[in-house]
């Protein structure tokens, strides 16, 4: 009973007061923020000053509420210097992923909103924390990079000009003229509304392949019309030199095995001439 009444507990209420306070405060003001900047600036600096104003408030209302219960700053930050480097130790992963971090808000190679490749994965950045950076795949699935990977591995920003230049491969027969075609693809670039008319398409030709010749046709197109552009073109490709008697060949293949591969005589017969048959090549040589 005595433990009881030694407890200075007016103290301990005014410090949980002041730590419930802050978090409520610190909510408030990152809300009011977030409106503030949403039609004024990207959603990556949006969220960044957010979180910032969030953590500051809630800092500043631990403090007091660590003062108000009596404990000395001094002593509370020489405590959190020694936890730190314990933590470190412990936890070395976290700690690079959180330094890596650091560097990737620094530097910023993307943005929340930007779309980017890593390795094989391909995503929209809908989170960059201290610890990791969280993607939405084009298949809507939910993928978690750690920040030291970031780092480590080649990115590959997709979105971060305005526009994109897509590469498409056309193929034609050695018979075609190639010229006429280079005309017709540009005429194609240039009915498109979703291809840009600066920078200028363009036609190469890339190679003489072992069934066509193969031509590059690059065009260019605004960064949220990457899909609908390639799909409507090569439609249009297909529809075009269909339509001009153009021909797209494609490999034919031919087995040779040898004497056994030579070609036998089919031939069908009714039931009233199967008796009077000639024997087949098969059977010649049985």
């Amino acid at each position: 009973m005595s433990v009881l009444t030694g407890v200075a507990w007016g103290q301990w209420v005014s410090s949980i007061f002041l730590l419930v306070l802050g978090l409520v405060l610190g909510s408030l003001a990152a809300r009011s923020v977030s409106r503030f900047m949403a039609e004024r600036s990207t959603r990556h600096h949006t969220v960044m000053l957010r979180r910032f104003v969030f953590y500051v408030i809630v800092l500043l209302f631990a403090i007091a509420a660590l003062r108000e219960a009596g404990f000395s700053l001094d002593v509370v930050l020489g405590a959190a210097g020694i936890l730190t480097v314990a933590i470190g130790f412990a936890s070395q992963t976290s700690a690079s992923n959180m330094i890596s971090g650091l560097f990737l808000l620094v530097e910023k190679p993307f943005e929340i909103g930007d779309f980017i490749e890593v390795d094989a994965t391909l995503g929209e950045v809908v989170g960059i924390d201290m610890l990791s950076v969280k993607l939405r795949t084009p298949d809507n699935l939910y993928v978690r990079i750690p920040n030291e990977t970031l780092i480590k591995t080649r990115v590959v920003n997709r979105s971060r000009f305005p526009i994109r230049r897509l590469d498409l491969t056309v193929g034609i027969a050695y018979a075609e003229d190639v010229e006429r075609v280079e005309a017709l693809l540009l005429g194609l670039a240039e009915k498109n509304p979703v291809c840009l008319e600066e920078p200028k398409p363009f036609v190469l030709v890339t190679a003489f392949g072992p069934s066509s010749v193969d031509l590059q046709f690059s065009f260019w197109v605004p960064k949220d019309k990457v899909l609908d552009g390639r799909s409507s073109i090569m439609v249009a490709i297909k529809k075009a030199l269909d339509r001009e008697g153009i021909e797209i060949p494609f490999p034919h293949t031919s087995i040779y095995a040898g004497s056994h591969s030579e070609p036998f005589r089919v031939q069908l017969l009714g039931p009233e001439t199967l008796s009077n048959k000639e024997p087949l090549d098969v059977d010649k040589d049985r």
